[in-house]
């Protein structure tokens, strides 16, 4: 018995490792394949071609490219991600400062889609073909064609600026800036822990907003999702049969209709949420957001390579997590799966 969980965990910790190494080949390989010389965005285009030469030395980019690669495998496993031209730090104290803005926003976006979306999927399908149904598919449509952007603008242009229920862009009103030193870079635990009441809740009235716009796009796709599922499960025999001996409806379909899509529902939710996490520039650029997103997408204007090349990198290693964390759980609620 011992033996298997060894031998599961090993394949597990390999498997990672293997699916990490990949990431890190497909990043390397994207940064020199792209039309963007590093070196002029280090020297400038009026340097000369000594100074050009001596940077791409220095640089390690007259090395073979197996060499190159090497070097920066070595250079992520210790930590080191290169320095940011942009802004003259290195990449991962940029990433440790941006990376938990865009954390915050995404996560309580997925726990409003989680909350929200998966009772009105559920809902939708039970009552299927009723207007009930009919608004809430009406809801998941406009999730998918709404343009984030768009939504963004007008969530501040109704509730910030004339109605004022909400806080305006960043993460604060200007003259809080500063007053809570960052412990986790989580804002909303970073004033709770130094029991900064006024900022805790400031904070919030910022981030409720963005948020919300996120969460909107990922309950729609997760009611749609929950939906289809439930569907499924609602014209299967055993439903039929549990209602034929008379169970009540609740428990039809909070019970047996939808314990078997548990499984199915993690893996739209850890996809949901991975989404929410790279794919939130533009909400980002709206609501003046310092994420990942931001930060990627000044470094892309910059040709800033190392902090294009870092930030993609932790973008896909949240992926891959987020995958294991996903199978971890298939394994505790599908005994199948063991």
């Amino acid at each position: 018995m011992w033996g298997r969980r060894v031998s599961a965990i090993a394949g597990f910790v390999v498997t990672v490792f293997l699916t990490f190494l990949g990431l890190l080949a497909i990043t390397f390989f994207i940064g020199r394949v792209i039309p963007i010389d590093p070196v002029l965005a280090v020297v400038g285009d009026r340097a000369t071609n000594a100074v050009y030469e001596a940077a791409r030395v220095q640089m390690g980019l007259d090395q073979p490219l197996p060499v190159q690669f090497f070097r920066y495998v070595v250079g992520v496993f210790t930590g080191d991600l290169g320095r940011s031209v942009s802004t003259g730090r290195s990449v991962v104290e940029d990433i440790s400062r941006f990376f938990p803005a865009t954390l915050e926003m995404a996560t309580i976006g997925i726990i409003i889609g989680v909350v929200v979306g998966v009772p009105l999927g559920v809902i939708a399908a039970s009552r299927q073909g009723s207007w009930i149904d009919q608004i809430i598919r009406i809801v998941g449509l406009l999730g998918y064609s709404m343009p984030a952007f768009w939504l963004g603008l007008v969530g501040l242009a109704l509730f910030y600026a004339r109605l004022r229920w909400v806080g305006g862009p960043g993460r604060l009103d200007i003259f809080y800036d500063g007053l809570v030193s960052p412990v986790t870079g989580l804002l909303l635990v970073d004033s709770l822990l130094a029991g900064e009441f006024d900022i805790f809740f400031n904070a919030i009235t910022h981030l409720i907003l963005p948020a919300s716009v996120l969460g909107f796009f990922s309950l729609a796709y997760i009611a749609r999702m929950t939906r289809s599922f439930m569907l499924d499960q609602l014209n299967q025999e055993f439903v039929t049969t549990a209602r034929v001996k008379g169970v009540p409806e609740r428990v039809v379909i909070w019970r047996h209709a939808f314990n078997p899509i548990r499984v199915q529902l993690i893996t739209v939710i850890g996809l949901s949420y991975a989404g929410l996490l790279e794919g939130s520039v533009m909400i980002e650029t709206v609501f003046s957001w310092p994420g990942i997103g931001n930060y990627l997408t000044t470094a892309l204007l910059n040709a800033d390579m190392n902090a294009v090349l870092g930030s993609t990198l932790v973008i896909g290693a949240v992926f891959i997590f987020i995958n294991k964390i996903s199978d971890v759980l298939y394994r505790v609620l599908d005994p199948r799966a063991r």
